[in-house]
């Protein structure tokens, strides 16, 4: 899965747990970007991450990502590992 397809995807999942059909994110949308990004919404977002592509996080990893951007390249990472195992 590419760059481009992880971000579609992954806006896909912040408008579902956001529940917010009309919101677009990109590599330098963070929680400060959005209202009800609070550290709830953050472990919904992880676990709906891990649900939507099939990978799980540790808490270093969880703590890393701060930022759109952030979760697609550890998303991107587990990935490419996954394909090659």
């Amino acid at each position: 899965m590419g760059k481009k397809e992880i971000l579609k995807t992954l806006n896909e999942v912040f408008c579902e747990i956001f529940d917010d059909d009309e919101l677009v994110i990109d590599e330098k949308t963070s929680a400060s970007d959005i209202e009800d990004w609070d550290s709830l919404e953050h472990i919904n977002l992880i676990m709906a991450c891990e649900k939507k592509f099939g990978v799980k996080f540790d808490m270093p990893e969880i703590d890393r990502m701060k930022n759109v951007k952030e979760m697609a390249e550890l998303i991107g990472e587990k990935l490419s590992k996954k394909e090659n195992v």
